[in-house]
């Protein structure tokens, strides 16, 4: 694989902290730049663990790019639609996805697949042009006007053109190059935690949402024959619910249990489930938010650079998007990357506001009320708007998806290695 013709440059030597979707998106594309790439995840191996995710717009896109599509229609999770339900199971209003092919997707894509499958196919497209290395992290940086040395967990340091920080929405990379005291999330007052438990056979493929007095609600989604996913998720504003997630596991489901423990519905099945689930995972729901991306041979991608939260709709797809924007301004100017990375930030700014814009706290706390009396009127009101379909409608009728117009650039590099 050549570099770019005329572009005078020597391959450069970029080393990726984090090995999730951003991360390998973007080993991807630099590859096929002909850089040299190393991707080190402090995981002790590929980290293909987590829930249900979805493309979107100038996502679906973005996979189709690079070649990906078939992979992933291959590895689709098979979600009809999502209902509401009551205390005893029965749905009270069922908004479907949009299979039209027009418009936008609903609450389900049409691109649904599990995280951990994406992160394979990803990893299996690029394992054989970079270099992965596993149970390691960049603990720490130097740079000067022309390089970045990174210092690793081992002891161990290497020397680089560039450090790429996707290491997610807690990233440390962040953290070293923002001001200090700068805080870069954006609350919305939402906390999540989900678990696998067995599937049952009442599990069907339509999502079904319980909602419970206090802003508490219940998802449960079955993605394959043996399994089911389960996310409560909180409406609190506290030190507690906040610092929850950097507690032990055990106490993180400790806090989970006692704050649904009189939630009813499958409640007892899906606490039950906890323990002996494969993985378990908390976080509070928030934005990053900063108005830099990089700091001289530094630069961050994906959910570090600028987390959209699962409400978006847009985190996997943002993260894409953001790594072949990322990798084609710097295989157009291997030799002037500051220039690459000032492209980078205003090509990206745009659609990067108009995914975050997409998630209205007051909405969501709309759709987590307080009462019964009010979970009462919103499934009500659900039910009417379903009636007259007017979520399909709404959806087929949209000109756009969550990404609004925004058009993706030109191609990173030219997937054939010709």
């Amino acid at each position: 694989m050549g570099m770019a013709e005329g572009s005078g440059g020597r391959p450069l030597r970029v080393l990726v902290a984090g090995g999730g979707i951003a991360g390998q998106a973007l080993a991807f594309w630099l590859a096929r730049g002909g850089h040299r790439v190393t991707v080190v995840e402090r995981f002790p191996a590929l980290r293909a663990a987590g829930a249900q995710v979805d493309l979107r717009g100038q996502g679906i896109e973005a996979v189709e790019r690079m070649g990906l599509l078939d992979a992933v229609r291959g590895r689709l999770v098979d979600e009809a639609g999502v209902a509401l339900v009551d205390a005893r199971g029965r749905a009270r209003a069922t908004i479907m996805a949009n299979t039209s092919g027009k418009g936008r997707q609903t609450l389900t894509s049409e691109y649904e697949i599990m995280r951990g499958d994406l992160v394979r196919i990803l990893h299996d497209a690029t394992r054989k042009d970079a270099e992965y290395v596993f149970g390691k992290s960049v603990d720490g940086f130097a740079q000067d006007e022309h390089r970045v040395v990174a210092h690793f967990s081992d002891g161990t340091r290497g020397e680089y053109d560039l450090l790429v920080g996707a290491d997610g929405q807690g990233s440390r990379i962040r953290r070293a190059i923002l001001p200090d005291g700068f805080d870069p999330y954006w609350r919305v007052g939402i906390h999540m935690a989900y678990w696998f438990v067995p599937r049952i056979a009442s599990d069907s493929t339509i999502r079904d949402t319980y909602m419970v007095p206090g802003g508490r609600q219940i998802m449960r989604r079955s993605h394959n024959p043996a399994e089911t996913q389960v996310y409560f998720v909180l409406r609190e504003e506290s030190e507690d619910a906040s610092a929850i997630h950097r507690a032990p596991v055990e106490h993180q489901q400790e806090f989970w249990a006692s704050r649904f423990h009189d939630a009813g519905w499958q409640t007892e099945r899906f606490v039950e489930g906890m323990r002996s689930s494969p993985f378990f995972y908390s976080q509070e729901i928030v934005q990053v938010r900063t108005d830099t991306w990089s700091r001289g041979h530094v630069v961050l991608a994906g959910d570090a650079a600028h987390c959209a939260s699962p409400y978006s709709g847009m985190g996997i797809s943002g993260g894409l998007v953001g790594a072949h924007v990322l990798a084609g301004e710097i295989n157009r100017h291997p030799a002037d990357l500051p220039t690459a990375l000032a492209n980078y930030e205003s090509m990206l700014r745009p659609f990067v506001d108009t995914i975050q814009s997409q998630v209205k706290p007051r909405l969501l706390r709309l759709a987590m009320p307080m009462t019964r009396r009010a979970i009462g009127a919103f499934q009500a009101t659900t039910a009417l708007a379903c009636r007259l379909h007017l979520p399909d409608l709404a959806a087929r009728l949209s000109k756009e998806d969550r990404g609004g117009t925004w058009q993706l650039p030109e191609n990173p590099a030219p997937l054939s290695t010709v």
